[in-house]
């Protein structure tokens, strides 16, 4: 998923921009709310932007107003030393979606990001009834998966990580946000319980398994190329 950071602290951009890719993340650095509306302009699509309130020229508030008016609803989390109940209930009102006061630590912003982005990915969650990848149909009404249209018998957990996958191909999870999506009460669940499932739900879709893929250090994804 690619992260848009705009922030007039060089440093402090770089320094987000880093960890965030440390994070599996594709990061951009824009230092002014001008550079980072042109670079949406020119058709580059973001998940998430981390905005900065007190720029120069335009300020974050305004670049919100302005993608919002536009009818771009990309996620943004508001960075900012302004930490009054005022100044929150403007960034809102401008359309932020979350608001960290600085300083703050990196696993706060982190831990905001995986919530803003499950927010957004729940909210368009049920627009597809089905999805087809080739010989595989996957009915998220109807809890089915078949394939070559013969039906694959798939268990609850099962099913749910593959709803997971296919509505966000390209999207990695790692196994612990696979943890969090599919298991209710996640206190004895272990990544060697996410990799058990994957691999019965592998052997289970037959020629289409080798679109769910692993990639070390980032987590699953689901990548159909037919």
């Amino acid at each position: 998923m690619r992260i848009l950071v705009v922030d007039d602290e060089p440093d402090l951009c770089e320094i987000l921009c880093f960890n965030l890719e440390s994070e599996g993340y594709e990061a951009e650095c824009a230092h002014s709310a001008e550079s980072a509306l042109a670079l949406i302009g020119s058709g580059q699509r973001f998940d998430l932007i981390l905005l900065d309130v007190m720029m120069e020229a335009m300020s974050g508030y305004e670049m919100a107003r302005q993608l919002r008016a536009a009818g771009d609803n990309t996620p943004i989390i508001f960075l900012t030393a302004l930490n009054a109940e005022a100044d929150q209930l403007k960034g809102f009102g401008a359309g932020a979606d979350d608001y960290i006061t600085k300083p703050f630590s990196f696993p706060t912003v982190l831990a905001r990001i995986y919530a803003v982005l499950k927010r957004s990915r729940q909210s368009v969650a049920d627009e597809a009834e089905s999805l087809r990848y080739g010989a595989l149909e996957v009915d998220f009404r109807r809890k089915a998966v078949a394939l070559d249209g013969n039906p694959v018998p798939l268990t609850r957990k099962e099913f749910s990580i593959l709803e997971l996958l296919v509505r966000h191909q390209g999207e990695h999870f790692t196994r612990e946000q696979i943890i969090d999506e599919v298991w209710e009460d996640n206190t004895y669940v272990t990544d060697r319980s996410v990799d058990v499932h994957i691999a019965r739900l592998r052997k289970k879709l037959g020629p289409c398994a080798a679109a769910i893929v692993n990639h070390s250090g980032f987590g699953y994804t689901f990548i159909h190329n037919s």
